[in-house]
């Protein structure tokens, strides 16, 4: 299919994602009337301070970011399911989010083995996170030297996501219930915890990334037909490799760094994009994943405005329930069709 004919697909899904980016900007435990979003998104001289605060510095940083993680693990998902000819592989599988997930339980329960870390304002859990991320980063890409089949690679990260676990587990158990308390909200992820200097550099990372992405288009289509074939092209399957590898971690990375780990929108995520567009091409693929990454995500944040008593649900828990009932309905599916 020629690419003008998914332009309407396009369209449509930038309409649905702009609905609901102002319906997230709508919701939440203060009633705000559509009148004054509106004013403070156009910056109407008449509007409630107390209105404007709420949006500028809680509702609208949220709601951006949102539309980042979606963006950014959805990609993420995309370039390892294609790298790794997987359709379960996520952008997870490098053992990236664990080592995000090591450095945070370091510093926040490695007071039982190391003594009181260093805190530095707001960035001490993204900074720990990052540090974890990029030292497991270092160590699959300098044993992905040495390996020539990427399966081996996939199998290596995630015993590399075993290891860290096993870590964190002992962590855990030393920990003070404080220390693990904490811990374990990190866990469940939230989006509304970045401010707008954070926000920056989220941005700064994802634009980035998608520089990247200008130079790995065709290799990527070139890998869905087995690296053989994207060799006879005259494409460096290393090259490739630590480009894909280098772009993951730093998506995959920094919204954990940030936010906590997402889980199962990197997996699900891509599915549901070649559902709707039924191409293979990346130069499609890629946009797509990113629009429906950030609408889904959206939609999952506004479901955690739903109340349980007093509280709001924890927005991994949200997407855990979306995705894995995408990934078993897939993979049902996927047999039916080899069955028959």
């Amino acid at each position: 299919m020629p690419q003008k004919k998914y332009y309407p697909v396009f369209i449509a899904l930038l309409v649905v994602l702009i609905i609901i980016a102002v319906f997230n900007i709508y919701t939440g435990s203060v009633n705000i009337p559509i009148k004054e979003i509106w004013n403070i998104i156009t910056n109407s001289p008449n509007t409630s301070e107390n209105y404007q605060y709420i949006i500028t510095e809680y509702r609208l940083p949220k709601t951006i970011t949102s539309i980042l993680v979606g963006i950014g693990l959805g990609i993420s998902g995309l370039m390892m399911q294609t790298f790794f000819r997987n359709p379960l592989a996520g952008p997870f599988v490098l053992g990236i989010s664990s080592g995000a997930s090591l450095g945070v339980a370091l510093f926040i329960m490695g007071g039982s083995f190391f003594g009181s870390l260093p805190y530095l304002y707001n960035f001490s859990i993204p900074l720990a996170a990052s540090l974890g991320s990029f030292l497991v980063l270092s160590i699959v890409m300098i044993t992905a030297r040495n390996i020539r089949n990427t399966m081996s690679i996939l199998i290596i990260g995630l015993m590399f996501g075993s290891f860290t676990s096993a870590i964190i587990s002992v962590l855990s158990y030393f920990s003070s219930a404080t220390e693990l308390q904490q811990y374990i909200f990190w866990s469940f992820g939230s989006l509304s915890n970045l401010q707008w200097s954070e926000l920056y550099l989220l941005i700064g990372i994802i634009a980035i990334s998608g520089v990247g992405l200008l130079f790995i288009i065709k290799p990527l289509d070139a890998l869905l037909l087995g690296e053989n074939y994207a060799t006879s092209l005259g494409i460096s399957i290393k090259k490739t490799q630590s480009i894909i590898f280098i772009i993951t971690s730093l998506l995959t990375g920094s919204i954990t760094a940030f936010v906590g780990p997402i889980a199962f929108i990197g997996l699900a995520i891509p599915h549901i994009t070649k559902l709707i567009f039924q191409t293979s091409n990346h130069k499609i693929l890629l946009p797509a994943v990113g629009i429906i990454g950030a609408i889904v995500m959206l939609i999952c944040d506004s479901l955690t405005h739903i109340s349980v008593g007093s509280k709001t649900l924890p927005i991994n828990a949200i997407t855990s329930i979306f995705g894995a009932p995408i990934v078993i309905w897939l993979l049902v599916s996927k047999s039916k069709k080899l069955g028959s």
